[in-house]
């Protein structure tokens, strides 16, 4: 195996070899790999007519640089930039045609790849302009140290991400070979986004995701440059997208939400629509154009789930857990090093508060990602032996989360939603990571670990005290209504499915009067229009 891969090593670098093997054979040959744009080159031709009927002039057009990697962002990519096309303005899409990011491939089929994305996307000229990133030349090989800095935390975010955990070990030689192929990659992603961006002055760059890979690095670049950036991610919901402006969407900043819808009053319908969410979840149903379950087992029922967890009179505090890795939760820490390290802390300092029942919830979701580390492994590296007033519960537990919530006297959150729905019951809240809800007068946000122990200490010391007033609480339903149902935008093509999403809303439909009724306000947001809702 090491053999054939010098070989195509040693082919890929030589003058046309690549080239002369995809015109002869390669290029008319099915596809094996999984780096696959075939049904995107196929079906472009007619989106592109489609694109040309529909074309508008536009006086406020702007110049936008899309940048995509991995074939199924370049698959939707393709299509977004034909609707910006189609809309007026000026795009170029950028692509990494990339399908491992964890591991290096040879160059024999890094350059085919780069030849197959050029196949595939040539019908867009003339509306949309190609550009592969692995054809830039960049004429520095030095970076600014910012973005030199931004290279070293992306790639540490990179390998927490693959690992799938937060303690990538720097002397283990997988994952240090790990990280120098995240750094080695990253830093001509810096280099050649630099070297483009200066020369062609985009009015605003587009990434998906724009906190991790070279996603995050191209994000960086834009902002180092003062260049507009807008990125976005897709929630469980079909026809919704998010989108930040100049930060990534992972952030989740959801400040200029509360500035602008937060203060408008609820009507009883929202309420509903609101309830009519969680009762879903507690129900362990699935919601809306969702397919995703939230939770496994529906509501037992306070009652029943205290007897079923043992727990008796004394107060209760919830520990609710994300999932390690994810990329929601990757440089959310505030005065912990780490998740983990919060987890551990928080857990150590329970096992001498035997006044008090601290129950753990993992996230359910870690079912989905089952190679990620379990942060009921976290506890029980804390806690080897644990204590009898601490319940631990796994993902697979038949548990419903909701239950706990009825039950908790305190909640504990990192960044998951949980926290949120938590004081919507009432239940005061320490917000531990840097999730969107915190600082909206909701929770408790201690800064330094002082800080956490020392609210730890006074909300348990009287509970009461600290359970939200009925102001807190409406304003708590008015954040969850906005933060559920206004921050997701209305879009045609989610990332999951998206040739489903393609067939049911063809580009002719999304370009029509009818379809800019719905989505048109979106594409603005793209663009970096300012939000906008219709109310």
């Amino acid at each position: 195996m090491k053999t054939n891969s010098s070989l195509r090593n040693f082919l890929g670098n030589l003058p046309l070899a690549v080239e002369m093997d995809w015109h002869l054979r390669a290029k008319n040959r099915p596809r094996r790999e999984h780096y696959n744009l075939t049904r995107l080159k196929h079906s472009l031709p007619a989106a592109v007519d489609v694109a040309k009927r529909c074309a508008r002039e536009n006086d406020s057009a702007k110049k936008v640089l899309f940048f995509s990697t991995l074939h199924y962002w370049i698959e939707q990519s393709a299509y977004i930039s034909l609707a910006l096309a189609g809309l007026g303005h000026d795009v170029t899409l950028m692509t990494l045609p990339y399908s491992e990011w964890h591991r290096e491939k040879d160059a024999f089929t890094q350059r085919q790849r780069i030849l197959h994305t050029r196949d595939a996307l040539s019908a867009l000229t003339p509306l949309v302009k190609h550009v592969s990133m692995l054809d830039i030349n960049p004429a520095s090989a030095d970076l600014p140290a910012a973005l030199q800095s931004g290279v070293e935390e992306i790639s540490l975010w990179d390998a927490q991400y693959t690992l799938m955990r937060e303690d990538a070990d720097m002397q283990n030689a997988e994952e240090r070979a790990l990280y120098n192929l995240r750094i080695k990659r990253n830093t001509f992603a810096a280099r050649a986004a630099l070297d483009w961006m200066q020369k062609n002055k985009p009015d605003v760059v587009l990434i998906p995701n724009g906190l991790i890979l070279e996603m995050g690095i191209v994000f960086r670049v834009a902002r180092h440059l003062g260049v507009d950036a807008v990125t976005y991610e897709f929630n469980d919901q079909r026809e919704q997208i998010w989108l930040a402006q100049n930060s990534s969407i992972m952030q989740q900043d959801t400040g200029y939400l509360v500035e602008a819808r937060c203060g408008l009053p609820m009507s009883d319908a929202m309420y509903e629509r609101v309830a009519d969410l969680e009762n879903a979840r507690r129900g362990a149903r699935v919601w809306g154009k969702s397919k995703r379950l939230w939770q496994y087992v529906s509501s037992q029922g306070a009652d029943e789930t205290r007897k079923a967890l043992k727990l008796d009179a004394r107060p209760v505090v919830m520990l609710a857990a994300n999932v390690l890795g994810d990329s929601l939760t990757l440089g959310r820490d505030v005065f912990a090093a780490s998740m983990t390290e919060w987890m551990t802390k928080t857990v150590q300092y329970f096992a001498k508060r035997d006044d008090v029942q601290l129950v753990v919830r993992v996230h359910p979701g870690e079912k989905l990602v089952p190679q990620a580390k379990s942060m009921a492994a976290v506890v029980k590296e804390a806690l080897p032996e644990l204590p009898s007033h601490i319940r631990l519960i796994g993902a697979l537990d038949e548990i419903n989360t909701y239950d706990l919530i009825e039950i908790a006297d305190v909640g504990l959150a990192y960044t998951t939603t949980v926290g949120l729905e938590t004081a919507m019951n009432g239940c005061p809240v320490i917000s531990c990571g840097q999730t969107h809800y915190r600082g909206r007068g909701i929770t408790l946000d201690p800064n330094t670990w002082d800080e956490y122990y020392a609210t730890l200490e006074n909300v348990l010391a009287d509970i009461s005290a600290y359970r939200l007033n009925e102001k807190q609480i409406e304003f708590a339903w008015n954040y969850a209504y906005r933060f559920f149902f206004e921050y997701p935008r209305p879009f045609p093509w989610r990332l999951m499915n998206f040739w489903d999403d393609l067939a049911e809303h063809p580009l002719e439909s999304v370009l029509s009067a009818e379809g800019l009724a719905r989505f048109k306000k979106t594409f603005d947001v793209l663009i970096g229009e300012p939000f906008s809702w219709n109310d």
